[in-house]
């Protein structure tokens, strides 16, 4: 199944990923590691998750898969220039995940469920390489939660632009809330939800990326809009994550 991620691979949209770290986006899931797990990261991007879940795991492994390739390119580079051996990088799909049935003690994703048009499936498709007992985190935005402050209709024309542009992409900018009723149908027990607020600070963390991505998408406007936000002295962007912990029977 083909997939689009909207966020796209610009620099800004790099420099946006890799910002990410399992102490500030995978908070949810510490509770979940120790020494000796062998852990799935699925939508591991540049590996900044991944590598903080390796720290955690000691003698353990974990291996992450994405999609794109040059992201795959990259956590391998930083995995061999960073020393760290417990971690390993292939491209794949969330879909058809390499991996025998019940491979997995763990498996974490963050920022990959919102973007897929088969979110039950991919569910499943965890079930399948996960151990019985073992736990899944999942962790997504819901975008009906965000806070951009001040709001002005230019501003709320921008997310809403996003919103359409992920709609149209396949995805679904409110999977957050959905994350629980996700995982039950794709065959796990006991779903959890949990919830934060990221408050971006420097606020161009996020207006540099989504002006990049309006310029892209021929949107100049709301790139501009963009722009003028992070200038604005009162200018606060607070975005809405959605976390999800479960397991599989047995």
């Amino acid at each position: 199944m083909t997939e689009q991620y909207t966020l796209g691979y610009s620099d800004a949209a790099m420099r946006f990923l890799v910002r990410r770290k399992l102490d500030t986006h995978g908070a949810f899931f510490i509770p979940h590691l120790s020494p000796g797990l062998r852990v799935l990261d699925c939508g591991c991007g540049p590996g900044s998750i991944t590598f903080g879940i390796a720290a955690r795991i000691g003698n353990g492994s974990v291996e992450g898969i994405d999609m794109d390739g040059p992201q795959i390119a990259l956590a391998q580079q930083r995995a061999k220039e960073s020393g760290v051996g417990n971690a390993t990088f292939r491209q794949a799909s969330v879909y058809e995940l390499p991996y025998p049935d019940n491979s997995f003690d763990a498996i974490f994703s963050h920022a990959l469920f919102e973007h897929l048009k088969d979110t039950v499936g991919a569910a499943k498709e965890c079930l399948r390489v996960l151990k019985p007992g073992g736990v899944i985190g999942v962790a997504t935005p819901d975008w009906e939660a965000f806070i951009v402050a001040p709001a002005t209709p230019a501003r709320r024309a921008a997310v809403q632009a996003y919103v359409d542009k992920q709609t149209a992409n396949g995805g679904d900018p409110g999977t957050g809330r959905k994350l629980a009723t996700i995982l039950a149908q794709g065959g796990f027990a006991s779903p959890r939800l949990h919830a934060r607020f990221e408050v971006y600070d420097p606020i161009t963390a996020i207006t540099e990326v989504m002006a990049v991505q309006y310029d892209r998408d021929g949107m100049p406007q709301h790139a501009q809009t963009m722009r003028d936000l992070e200038q604005d002295p009162m200018g606060m962007w607070a975005q809405a994550w959605v976390s999800c912990i479960a397991r599989k029977p047995g």
